[in-house]
């Protein structure tokens, strides 16, 4: 299973996993070596290059590498996307300045989605107590929604219709939040309404 153990003494008896041994990385890949390096070039030059300003030149490389994106993206600088055809994005989305879309599994995004500053979502993880293999499952933010700056999507998470992520929380893996919810770090406040329908004025009174 390629699991070594330490020799200095018995409180030392813990497993290591070897991990050249590791299984599964280039399973995710889904293409062509040659593809996936021409990728990774054209994707520092056109979509993470900060000195590459044009949203609709970043949204066309993307379709070209088997992205499927919607009309009036907004896709900022700084961006990665680690297998564009893995990636699903639909119509009036914000992408925002360093968002990170770690995707070695399907990222379904609905419309009108806001992912804002350096906000990272990953589809993958590993069989820790095992042997490091590689597991990916889908992640999927439907319509609507507000994923706030730093925030952290794992693999298996669904996030309702217009629910916001507050900043640094981290979610899954495997979490489903319900449509309409604010979820914050804060233990508190960790889960409330984000439109209320108790009167017509509730949810104008607040900027939050």
């Amino acid at each position: 299973m390629g699991v070594s153990f330490s020799e200095s003494g018995a409180e030392d008896l813990v497993p290591v996993v070897n991990l050249s041994e590791a299984p599964g990385e280039r399973l995710a890949w889904d293409r062509p070596r040659w593809l996936v390096y021409l990728w990774g070039l054209t994707e520092l030059i056109l979509v993470t290059n900060p000195l590459q300003v044009s949203s609709i030149l970043r949204v066309a490389t993307l379709r070209l590498f088997g992205a499927r994106i919607g009309d009036g993206v907004i896709y900022r600088p700084r961006t990665r996307v680690r297998f564009p055809w893995h990636l699903e994005i639909g119509d009036r989305c914000w992408i925002g300045e360093g968002v990170w879309i770690h995707n070695q599994n399907k990222v379904q995004i609905g419309d009108d989605v806001a992912i804002s500053q350096e906000a990272f979502i990953s589809t993958g993880s590993h069989a820790m107590r095992r042997d490091m293999a590689l597991i990916t499952s889908p992640v999927r933010i439907e319509d609507g929604a507000w994923i706030a700056s730093r925030a952290m999507l794992l693999g298996g998470t669904t996030i309702g219709r217009s629910s916001v992520v507050a900043p640094n929380c981290v979610i899954g893996p495997k979490a489903t939040i319900p449509a309409n919810t604010i979820v914050r770090q804060n233990p508190d406040l960790m889960s409330t309404e984000r439109f209320s329908f108790k009167g017509e004025n509730d949810s104008r009174t607040s900027n939050d």
